[in-house]
């Protein structure tokens, strides 16, 4: 039997290693974590991530094949194939601040390894991780491996969070990259042949390693380029009297460009396309490609600047000052069906409307109050630090309350800030939302999920992202 072993019980973690159990009954797969809280979820009635589909898996396989554990050493020790899937925060401090990947955590799994393996063991990268960094690892391994041959290879996840469990059961391809020696093509091929077990051969592409780390950061790049294609065309159908969504629609039917993340909306989020694309940055100007590190720099600066652009578009609209009125928040996650809140658009929302005073009421089907209050006091890059090394009790934000459904959320606010696509949020009764705002009662659509004419007839002032502007707001000026 297979033993497979994943450092990091995260979004990435979990979910791959419990369809790896589903789809490999033979393969003994443990996932383990140094946090205890994290491992005794994945040990419960209550996952502690959300994602569709995964509840099912994950039963059908823990206490068989599919095992959570803090026993890292041990089970590491034991493990024929090791997934290492840690977080690669950007550094908050020292040489490459705010743009290089922090390797801490991935370094002292690495050096744990080689001090407990007593066999040979393949490594796998699965975490999003810079270019070369599999020759830092293969060189901690091998000064440090008592004769223990250790292979390296380079396995990263393409997965969309909201979709994930479809994802790994269907994947558009799955990506190994391996030295092209010997023992690293057997360990490629090893690898493969655990995929291979639901996954076409030809969906399986080898290539080697850098080859591999590189196709990470540069898928997430350009999909994260698309988006800030699209939004800097919203804020140019805004002033022309464009619809965003005519203009993407007709342009995603040239069948070289494709319908796909042509949605315009307030902003990307997510665990990585910020994170790859700072790192892609760095990496070009470590070689000199200050250009191509400039180019990349764009897809950052106008995400950066949608969001603050939205933020602008409801203060001016509401008499250039939002101080000490209610504004609602429906939407915190950073997409539909996740929980997940890294890098949310809604995090500098917020934040922007709260510098402007007003008292914010959030209300998201997923995300719990204390993942909010943690968003909204933490300083920009801590997120994806280990919680045991975040602020223990982060200081609530008494301009922010969190509540349980749309409808409290709304009651008694003067403007309703959609900021995730929940489809939940598409059948509400806005008639009734209306009846219990202030007037004039404001809607700002985020992500186009409402139908702007219906709400104009029942009363409402609706911007919504790259859409002709409603009458009012064409009297208003775009930034406050």
């Amino acid at each position: 039997m297979v033993k497979i072993c994943c450092i990091g019980a995260g979004y990435v973690g979990g979910p791959t290693m419990a369809v790896i159990a589903l789809k490999c009954p033979k393969v003994q797969v443990s996932v383990v974590d140094i946090s205890t809280p994290r491992i005794t979820a994945w040990n419960s009635e209550h996952l502690p991530i959300y994602e569709p589909g995964l509840d099912d898996v994950v039963k059908q396989c823990r206490g068989k094949n599919l095992f959570f554990s803090n026993d890292v050493e041990k089970l590491v020790a034991e493990a024929d194939i090791v997934f290492v899937s840690v977080n690669t925060p950007t550094k908050t401090q020292g040489l490459g601040a705010g743009k290089a990947a922090d390797l801490t955590y991935w370094e002292s799994a690495a050096r744990m390894i080689a001090d407990v393996s007593k066999s040979d063991k393949i490594v796998v990268e699965k975490s999003t991780v810079p270019v070369k960094t599999a020759e830092a690892i293969e060189r901690i391994l091998t000064h440090n491996n008592k004769g223990i041959n250790f292979q390296i290879l380079s396995n990263p996840e393409f997965l969309a969070e909201g979709t994930a469990i479809q994802d790994l059961f269907n994947p558009d391809r799955v990506l190994i990259g391996g030295r092209e020696t010997p023992g690293g093509q057997k360990a490629i091929a090893t690898l493969r042949d655990v995929y291979a077990h639901w996954v076409p051969v030809e969906k399986i592409i080898c290539t080697n390693l850098w080859s591999a780390e590189l196709s990470k950061l540069a898928a997430n790049a350009f999909l994260a380029q698309r988006i800030s294609s699209v939004n800097a065309m919203s804020a140019l159908c805004e002033a022309t009297g464009a619809d965003v969504t005519q203009v993407s629609h007709a342009v995603g039917k040239d069948t070289r460009i494709g319908p796909k993340f042509l949605n315009a909306s307030v902003g990307f989020g997510g665990s990585c396309f910020q994170k790859d694309i700072l790192n892609l940055v760095y990496i070009c100007e470590c070689h000199g490609l200050a250009e191509v590190a400039n180019y990349w720099k764009q897809v950052i600066k106008i995400n950066d600047y949608q969001k603050t652009r939205f933020v602008n578009r409801i203060v001016s609209s509401m008499f250039n000052t939002v101080s000490g009125k209610k504004i609602a928040i429906l939407g915190f996650a950073f997409k539909k069906d996740t929980g997940d809140t890294r890098e949310t658009p809604a995090i500098d929302v917020c934040k922007g409307l709260i510098g402007d005073k007003a008292k914010i009421s959030i209300y998201d089907p997923q995300v719990q109050e204390e993942q909010i209050t943690r968003d909204l006091s933490l300083k920009k890059f801590d997120w994806d630090h280990p919680a045991h090394l975040q602020p223990m009790n982060p200081t609530s934000v008494k301009e922010v309350t969190c509540v349980r459904d749309a409808y409290e959320a709304t009651k008694g606010a003067h403007g309703i800030c959609i900021l995730t696509e929940w489809d939940a949020f598409k059948s509400l009764d806005y008639q009734k939302i209306f009846d219990g705002m202030e007037k004039p009662a404001f809607v700002f659509d985020g992500r186009n999920v409402v139908d702007a004419e219906k709400l104009r007839n029942i009363g409402f002032i609706v911007y919504a992202i790259g859409k002709p502007l409603d009458a009012w707001l064409k009297d208003m000026p775009a930034v406050a």
